[in-house]
């Protein structure tokens, strides 16, 4: 495998030192496990699929996307009331 070089800022170069220190890790090796453990938009967006389609199997769940954007709305409502506290 090749290396390759990401600039970042320091600031966060230092921080992710630190965070992969605390783990015992060198900041190559936890950024290398940082990379598999995270899903790209398609991953994400396939296991969500697998998700809804296990739902509409076992029961029928399927809303549309206006059901759905409801739903996100009220749930943003809702989370955003939960933080004010």
């Amino acid at each position: 495998m090749s290396d390759a070089n990401v600039r970042i800022p320091a600031e966060a170069r230092d921080r992710l030192a630190r965070i992969a220190s605390s783990e015992g890790m060198s900041l190559r090796g936890y950024l290398s496990r940082l990379a598999e453990t995270l899903l790209t938009p398609e991953e994400r967006a396939e296991r969500a699929e697998r998700a809804r389609a296990a739902l509409r199997e076992w029961n029928g769940y399927d809303p549309s996307a206006s059901e759905q954007a409801a739903l996100d709305t009220e749930l943003d409502r809702r989370l955003n009331e939960a933080g004010a506290r």
